[in-house]
């Protein structure tokens, strides 16, 4: 048989009420594993829990004089699975038959070790039931590492709110896409919530129990990105001293959300593509192909198709990401939810910094939806963080939101004869007869949707 290495890692217990037997075991399996502690008494075994981890428990299963039907053991068998569920508990007996080993392992136990033993059949059985302790730390690991990353996936999206008709409808379809492997393409301009929409899609997916990997392609540069994106070898380049997972293959099983898809490269799009085509890549350095299985949501403010007609953009692998397509709302487009933000925003500040007395009333909320916001949700966020940490009252008024890029909104005179004038007041008018949903408003005004885009922009509505 080959020999375990040195030193392995697993604390294990000895419960015996002969000394000769622990000291023997205990000199024996000291030569292999790190942690090896003893116990004559069986009745203290519950403080070597409370003072250490123990992975495995070698337990006599007969302490009483002229008792050989293990009785003791399989009591203490059950005291220690009560302490530890994960613990491998493997009894020693001198008198082993057939019947009491079937009934430990029915019992809890791993296994049946008869005493004397030969050393090559303890160190085996002894190296199995620490791979099973291995296993069972790691599942355990793995199911608390999901059970966190599940409640602070539902805390991020908490904020995924609101009733305007715009945000509800693109909801709605996120909703309806959600289960299915359908790659989603994102849109909007920046701060109208895409992170929390890709959240939110894959919380509801069936893929929720794995992390979502997330790449912002706005942050890195060409090199780096595809490094990300694909991972790499070592020596693929100067800076690469050792093989490294890209983001594509952590994401194997789950869902891979790319940001600011827009700024990658041409000669990226073309591997992303072949990757979503063949569901295989390579990490850079490397010929070796590795099978993929990932959810792809993408999410930019870019404006993709004109990117394509200017060649910037692959036109195939546009068709590849918006299977479906949803356009976040700006906040202009839903004016009523400012209210709720608020809410759910100020909330979350003032307990953070102590301030829970701090209230705002519906009149400066009010004001708060005739200023410009064009940062949108993301800015509202800021300011109103900005306005809890700042103010000395306990109500916060309108004004504490303002900074240099915020100001209240010019309003159009409506009996002027000008005409930049009089489109800025028809269109205000269009978008609060319609809770800034542009799509109704540029209907009302007979207009095309970029087009009234175009002119909001234009006159900083």
């Amino acid at each position: 048989m080959e020999l375990l290495p040195t030193f392995q890692d697993g604390n294990i217990l000895i419960v015996d009420d002969d000394a000769g037997i622990l000291t023997s075991a205990q000199l024996f399996l000291k030569q292999y594993y790190k942690k090896v502690y003893i116990e004559l008494n069986p009745g203290k075994i519950q403080s070597h829990f409370k003072k250490r981890e123990i992975n495995i428990v070698l337990l006599d299963m007969n302490f009483q004089k002229g008792k050989n039907d293990g009785a003791d053991g399989f009591k203490y068998l059950k005291d220690i699975l009560a302490i530890q569920p994960q613990a491998q508990v493997i009894f020693m007996t001198a008198y082993g038959d057939i019947d009491m080993a079937v009934k430990a392992l029915k019992s809890g136990a791993i296994d049946f070790v008869t005493k004397p033993w030969k050393n090559e059949k303890f160190l085996t059985t002894v190296e199995t039931a620490n791979k099973l302790a291995q296993n069972a730390r790691q599942l355990e690991e793995l199911k608390n590492s999901r059970q966190y990353q599940s409640e602070e996936q539902a805390k991020e999206i908490e904020g995924f709110i609101g009733s305007a008709p715009s945000f509800l409808k693109a909801k709605a379809t996120m909703e309806k896409v959600a289960a299915s492997d359908a790659n989603i393409l994102l849109l909007g301009e920046n701060g109208t919530g895409k992170g929390l929409a890709a959240k939110f899609i894959h919380q509801n997916s069936d893929r929720s129990e794995r992390p979502m990997i997330t790449i912002d392609m706005g942050a890195l540069s060409e090199t780096l990105m595809e490094s990300e994106l694909f991972g790499h070898e070592k020596g693929a380049f100067t800076d690469a001293s050792q093989q490294k997972k890209g983001r594509l293959e952590l994401a194997h099983h789950s869902t891979i959300f790319l940001d600011e898809i827009g700024n990658l490269s041409l000669p990226a799009q073309a591997k992303l593509l072949s990757v979503l085509q063949n569901k295989k890549f390579s990490r850079l350095g490397s010929n070796q192909e590795i099978d993929i299985d990932v959810r792809l949501i993408c999410a930019t403010n870019m404006p993709l198709y004109e990117m394509v007609e200017k060649g910037t953009f692959r036109q195939d692998l546009l068709y590849r990401i918006n299977t479906v397509e949803v356009t976040m709302p700006n906040l202009t487009e839903r004016l009523s939810d400012i209210s709720l933000l608020i809410t759910y925003f100020l909330s979350t500040f003032k307990n953070r910094y102590g301030k829970h007395s701090l209230k705002i009333s519906e009149e400066e909320i009010e004001k708060l939806k005739r200023m410009n916001w064009p940062g949108n949700i993301r800015e509202l966020q800021h300011a109103t963080e900005r306005a809890v940490i700042l103010t000395d009252r306990d109500q916060l008024l309108a004004s504490d939101f303002q900074n240099n890029r915020t100001s209240e909104k010019k309003i159009g005179n409506p009996d002027s004869l000008n005409l930049k004038q009089m489109e800025i007041s028809f269109i205000e008018k269009a978008m609060a007869l319609h809770e800034g949903n542009v799509t109704h408003a540029a209907k009302e005004l007979g207009i095309d949707r970029l087009a009234l885009h175009r002119r909001l922009e234009k006159y900083g509505l």
